[in-house]
């Protein structure tokens, strides 16, 4: 084998492992499970619609994306802020909340 085939693999297995570094990251955070959302203690924070709520969506609460539904059924539009009122299973119960002025 001649010295830029042997190079050529070389760099080939190197890029290679650089790519299944952060596809193993991605597995690994696919596999967290969140914590029961009564041992967290999310009832009574503020978070931000992350999608249209109507009445489902996402929203954002302490850093981490949760699927929520609106407490009233009515629409909460995105990037409003809101309040979890409630929870069932890994789905929070949230109403909008109106910002001081």
């Amino acid at each position: 084998m001649s010295l830029f085939a042997s190079v050529y693999v070389w760099i080939i297995l190197g890029a290679l492992a650089a790519a299944a570094v952060p596809i193993l990251f991605v597995v690994v955070l696919s596999r967290h499970k969140k914590m029961a959302v009564e041992s967290v203690g999310l009832i009574g924070s503020d978070g931000q619609a992350e999608t249209h709520l109507a009445p489902e969506g996402a929203v954002l609460v302490r850093g981490e994306l949760w699927r929520a539904r609106s407490a009233t059924g009515e629409a909460i539009v995105r990037e409003s802020l809101v309040c979890v009122k409630g929870v069932r299973g890994h789905l929070l119960i949230v109403e909008s909340v109106e910002p001081e002025k």
